[in-house]
């Protein structure tokens, strides 16, 4: 079935919890954008700091700087410039119920994130996903694989879905909270010309050259109440989702997809629901 959608934006996160950044193309892998997620924090014993514990992670950029490294910049800190561990032993660390082998970045960018965190902490690197972390048997055919994402290798939004959200918003007793923008909710690909809501219903969509498996509506978590620019946390949406748009008893904003094959996302692709 087709439709007038289109891919209106494409976002990586190259370390899980840090800021975002815009693509105006990118690389579909099996476990999700290319570049995205391959990274991430973690404490003293090896478990995952994200924006849950964290809101200053929010305000934290890394940026692609070739040959595989990134360069760090947050509030308060000098710039720092980290290589992709190429050697190292690899050591389990733990995201969320996984335990997933990873390769510590090294002293110096430990320094930098506890100075910054004010607890301590570690920059690790997932070296290869394809057997490092399986996808929710229960939402997955066996092989699926996924960095170090939430759960799954990519994230869908629609912006009629928000526009939806923030009218209830105004309409409720935070609405001097909104409107909020796309990137509370952190997505891979925002879509534009849908009906708001829509996507509850697809089960299988192509964007350009590239099919999707819809393997399970996004239940959120405490994030999106978390502004992006200022790491201050509100209300909303939180309160918004719950009385508006409560599904099985979860909080509901967005889809989360697993690649059919490699391809190449290009924003004004066109989207097609196949299922």
């Amino acid at each position: 079935m087709s439709t007038h959608a289109l891919l209106s934006a494409l976002y990586i996160y190259p370390v899980k919890s840090l800021r975002g950044l815009a693509r105006e193309a990118a690389d579909v892998e099996p476990w999700g954008l290319a570049g995205d997620r391959r990274w991430m924090l973690v404490d003293a014993d090896g478990r995952v700091i994200t924006q849950r514990q964290q809101t200053s992670t929010a305000l934290v950029t890394a940026q692609p700087s070739g040959g595989g490294s990134l360069r760090f910049t947050a509030p308060g800190q000098e710039a720092l410039r980290v290589a992709r561990p190429e050697q190292g032993t690899p050591e389990p660390v733990l995201i969320f119920h996984d335990k997933v082998d990873a390769v510590a970045a090294g002293d110096e960018a430990a320094t930098w994130f506890s100075d910054y965190l004010g607890v301590r902490a570690r920059l690790v690197y997932m070296a290869d996903p394809a057997v490092c972390r399986p996808v929710d048997p229960e939402y997955s055919h066996p092989g699926d694989t996924v960095s170090f994402a939430d759960g799954f290798p990519l994230l869908l939004t629609t912006t009629a879905s928000l526009d939806t959200l923030n009218t209830h918003i105004a309409q409720g007793a935070n609405a001097a909270e909104g409107p909020l923008p796309m990137n509370r909710f952190r997505p891979n690909v925002v879509v534009d010309g849908t009906e708001g809501w829509a996507e509850d219903g697809w089960r299988r969509i192509r964007i350009g050259e590239v099919t999707f498996r819809v393997a399970k509506r996004c239940a959120r978590c405490v994030v999106p109440t978390t502004n992006q620019d200022t790491a201050e946390r509100g209300r909303e949406p939180m309160r918004s989702l719950a009385k508006h748009h409560r599904i099985d008893g979860a909080t509901i904003f967005g889809q989360n997809l697993i690649p059919e094959h490699p391809g190449t996302l290009r924003v004004g692709d066109p989207l097609t629901i196949l299922e």
